[in-house]
């Protein structure tokens, strides 16, 4: 056992996308929103395309988010000055001000069911950065899923969601057991990707798995086999392809007519240094048309992940009562620890281009 010292806060990359919102979030409102200490205000412009400009508006400094949205334009809500998508001023009852500068517009990409962000330097925004989800946009999967706001920095939540070994306690009532701890995680990395697996053979299914079972028609009080391979890709999103199989069948590669397996999913976008949204939601490939059961589990899960906001909540809380205090680090801390190394690599890559491009 070892030593680890936190890595300071207020830190994140930012050329890079995070999910800002989904598309239900824009309504005929303009939505406001910070992400990466930036207060920003997102709207649908002309052809309902998604846009997000800083959330100020040049004639006296009122948020625009306090605004609407008139025939794609973002207005105003203290004297009706009208913004496009680029952040130019378009027009204002009774006055001249196409002249007045623009303000800050970013790079927007709708996909996936999410609206992506890129917070950098516009220049290097590249649609095809955006992960790609390969059930997103396929009808043999179901989706669910919905949005926390939690007062931690980004990182824990990596932490958290890289070492499941938690689950025996903070979830203890639906998706805990001791077998969880018992078993070993094994951690590779692949380039930017950190991988993280656990499996566990014939144990008996905690609750929430005894009833995906039932909802996949399979019988819930037999042992099963159960993994969980949690992905950690930057700057912040983390995919685990977990489940649980009647023993004996080969685990996650067991035949989907003895198995109940799904995608967790897990976009953690920073808003500050000690803040986050949390967007959450599972994908899965069986009985994607019951939408009853789609339900059922983005209810199950968000309890669980409810459990998670307190406890995070409550460490991040701590950690600024005691900013001196060094934490260990564990074998099963390794996801993390890995993945905090590869966004420390991000940052010093940042840093040193931004320091070039100042010099030229």
């Amino acid at each position: 056992m070892t030593q680890q010292t936190l890595p300071p806060s207020n830190t994140f990359p930012v050329n890079t996308w995070y999910v800002a919102c989904t598309p239900e979030e824009l309504t005929d409102k303009p939505l406001g929103r910070t992400i990466c200490n930036k207060p920003l205000v997102f709207f649908r412009g002309e052809e309902g395309r998604a846009a997000a400009v800083e959330d100020f508006c040049p004639h006296r400094g009122a948020p625009l988010s306090l605004g609407f949205v008139r025939n794609g334009k973002l207005v105003c809500g203290y004297h009706g000055l009208e913004m496009n998508c680029s952040g130019k001023c378009d027009s204002m009852p009774g006055q001249r001000v196409r002249g007045f500068p623009s303000i800050r517009a970013y790079p927007v990409e709708e996909r996936h069911g999410f609206i992506w962000l890129w917070p950098g330097d516009p220049d290097k925004a590249d649609p095809a950065l955006i992960p790609e989800l390969h059930w997103a946009n396929n009808p043999d999967w179901a989706y669910g899923g919905g949005l926390y706001h939690i007062q931690c920095e980004y990182r824990l939540m990596i932490d958290n969601l890289m070492d499941l070994t938690h689950e025996t306690y903070v979830h203890a009532s639906s998706i805990g057991q001791p077998e969880i701890e018992e078993a070993a995680p094994e951690t590779t990395v692949n380039g930017s990707e950190v991988i993280t697996s656990r499996q566990m053979e014939n144990i008996p299914a905690p609750p929430f798995w005894q009833a995906a079972l039932r909802g996949n028609g399979l019988a819930d009080d037999v042992p099963v086999d159960r993994w969980q391979v949690c992905r950690f890709t930057p700057p912040s999103h983390v995919l685990i392809e977990v489940g649980v199989a009647h023993a004996g069948h080969g685990a996650d590669k067991a035949p989907a007519n003895v198995r109940a397996s799904s995608i967790v999913v897990d976009f953690i976008t920073p808003e500050t240094d000690t803040s986050i949204w949390y967007f959450w939601g599972m994908a899965r490939n069986f009985k994607p048309e019951d939408h009853e059961l789609t339900d059922k589990i983005r209810e199950g899960q968000g309890k669980i992940f409810a459990e998670d906001l307190d406890m995070l909540e409550a460490q991040q809380r701590n950690l600024l009562l005691y900013p001196e205090r060094q934490l260990l680090k564990l074998n099963i801390d390794g996801g993390g620890v890995q993945a905090r190394r590869i966004i420390d690599r991000i940052l010093a890559e940042e840093k040193a281009a931004q320091t070039e491009e100042t010099k030229v």
